[in-house]
């Protein structure tokens, strides 16, 4: 149900995000009287699932879910409509607009991307607000991994600053270290201020997922509700809403301990103590070669445990923070794919496809979380279709500056040429990016 709930969540955000950036492709056709002959909803090879003729446009939906287009008279696009291309040029089609037309029409997409992620944020912070975890409201300190320990940190350790900056929201202290390269980080040890220095090759470890830095929690109480598949535990007699208390009679303060002593004793017997209906029993199982009895529990919420900070808007309020909120977004993303550029950090080697896009969506459905995502993932599609690839956006508006530079317009056999071009490096980088997701789920 949750990997079924992260689809439906991935299909409809994609889905109007889609119609979004080809409405402004089609509006701004329409403003300067470009015939507009389709506008499909994923792409429609072959065949399509659905549609219909209204006036001189074809709208209707596609089998491949890959994005979307709107088909426009007098342009070379991903339809290759090459003969269309061979007959005199009509007042009515994109190749007979003025160069400042065209840029409108060809930027559309991206313009309307960017608006609607600032709508999108306006109304979200007006309807619910924003609601973080400060870091000093987290009193149990962090937890990290191996990669973490490695340069200094311990778990309990408590985030003061980075690089001599406090962050307000501790859900972004590990994004500020990645985007903005911080040297250092200061914490609180046993009442002792220390300065960690941030190693170089820190950086592309913790695009790799290791050395995070999270909340510490407290251990109990850990109610089991879920077993999964070959759950050790299950097999062992462990029940629903049994309350895990310790292992071996240890009582662990913080959760991490419990994570610590399962990975010491991986495929280890060891022995459960449990409170089942208020009554103490003892269940002995062998964890799994990774540590894990493959069960899934519940204890107090995130708000139960820290004071969690929630700022609310009125709509006149909400306009400039959401302004804001998208303006910030676009420089971290810009940051982001900075860094898949560079051979230091080695991002390209985390770059994910459709499955890595799905797991950010959360396994409920959550309409805050699912607006502020889409607000994300529209900015994400601006900022790709804008690069200057042919067969993207970016490439059409490239090779009219081009023309406008140089009072030179390409011809339509080097255009058709660069679109092919541009489709099979698209291709290429939809199987890159995907085949990396699959390798991901065989390593693990």
């Amino acid at each position: 149900m949750i990997i079924l709930i992260k689809i439906l969540q991935f299909v409809m955000s994609l889905s109007i995000l889609v119609i979004i950036h080809e409405l402004g492709h089609f509006t701004m056709a329409k403003l300067f009287k470009t015939r507009v002959e389709k506008f499909y909803l994923f792409f429609d090879p072959c065949f399509s699932l659905f549609k219909y003729k209204r006036g001189e446009t074809e709208y209707g939906v596609g089998w491949l879910p890959l994005g979307g287009y709107v088909k426009i008279s007098g342009m070379i696009d991903e339809s290759m409509d090459k003969e269309q291309m061979k007959l005199p040029p009509q007042p009515y089609e994109f190749r007979s607009k003025t160069s400042g037309q065209r840029l409108l029409i060809m930027t559309g997409g991206v313009l309307f991307n960017f608006i609607s992620a600032m709508l999108i944020y306006v109304l979200v912070l007006f309807a619910w607000g924003e609601t973080y975890l400060p870091t000093s409201s987290v009193k149990y300190g962090i937890v990290t991994d191996s990669t973490g320990f490695a340069i200094g940190l311990k778990n309990g350790d408590r985030i003061l600053s980075v690089d001599n900056q406090y962050i307000e929201d501790f859900q972004q202290i590990t994004p500020d270290i990645v985007l903005n390269n911080r040297k250092s980080i200061q914490i609180e040890r046993d009442g002792v201020k220390m300065d960690i220095r941030i190693p170089n090759e820190y950086i592309p470890l913790m695009l790799k997922g290791k050395g995070q830095i999270s909340y510490r929690t407290p251990f109990r109480p850990y109610i089991v509700k879920t077993f999964g598949k070959d759950s050790p535990a299950k097999s062992a007699g462990v029940l629903a809403d049994d309350e895990l208390i310790g292992v071996d009679s240890i009582q662990f303060t913080y959760y991490d301990e419990y994570q610590k002593y399962m990975a010491e004793n991986k495929s280890k017997p060891v022995v459960l103590n449990l409170l089942r209906k208020g009554k103490a029993e003892k269940v002995s199982v062998t964890p799994t070669s990774s540590g894990l009895l493959v069960i899934g529990g519940t204890g107090k919420s995130l708000s139960q445990i820290f004071d969690l900070k929630t700022l609310h808007y009125g709509f006149l309020q909400s306009v400039p923070a959401g302004i804001n909120k998208g303006f910030k977004t676009i420089a971290d993303y810009l940051k982001q794919f900075k860094l898949i550029f560079s051979r230091h950090t080695k991002a390209y080697e985390s770059l994910g496809g459709f499955i890595t896009i799905g797991k950010i969506f959360p396994g409920v459905w959550d309409w805050s979380a699912f607006w502020n995502l889409t607000a994300f993932l529209s900015i994400v599609l601006a900022v790709m279709n804008i690069l200057p690839i042919p067969a993207l956006d970016g490439g059409h508006v490239m090779f009219l500056l081009f023309e406008v530079i140089t009072g030179r317009k390409p011809s339509d056999k080097f255009l058709e040429y660069a679109q092919y071009v541009g489709m099979i490096l698209l291709l290429a980088l939809l199987i890159y990016a995907n085949g990396n997701d699959i390798l991901k789920l065989f390593r693990k």
